[in-house]
């Protein structure tokens, strides 16, 4: 699973798509721990674009977990945004929404993050 990262100022946007389970977890998990500890070294956040992601298994609520853990340890903000229905389920079941902010669309989560990002992400 290949994430897609795009920078709005001082915020990592992350699009994560297809499904993350048993089979793909360790890799996605070393992918977004790379990104979690370069945005939080920069005192940035993270926004987590799930628009692509249809399934997600307990596997990769672990994932998820321990990216928010790292990110909180070095003083780091990650948010999700753009649920799939699924996903939104999954997420409202084992309350990982209180674990995580969730936002409608990414824009919303980037407005939440800095004034800087939203401004980037409307004249992109």
């Amino acid at each position: 699973m290949a994430l897609q990262a795009r920078s709005f100022a001082n915020v990592l946007v992350i699009g994560v798509a297809g499904r993350l389970d048993q089979d793909n977890c360790e890799a996605f998990r070393a992918d977004l721990m790379a990104h979690v500890e370069r945005s939080a070294h920069d005192g940035g956040a993270v926004v987590l674009d799930l628009s692509g992601l249809e399934y997600v298994s307990s596997a990769g609520l672990r994932c998820f977990m321990l990216a928010s853990r790292q990110a909180k340890a070095q003083h780091g903000r990650i948010s999700v945004a753009a649920l799939q229905p699924m996903v939104a389920e999954i997420f409202e079941i084992s309350h990982f929404n209180m674990v995580f902010q969730v936002f409608q669309t990414v824009r919303e989560a980037l407005a939440a993050a800095s004034n800087e990002a939203v401004a980037a992400f409307d004249q992109a």
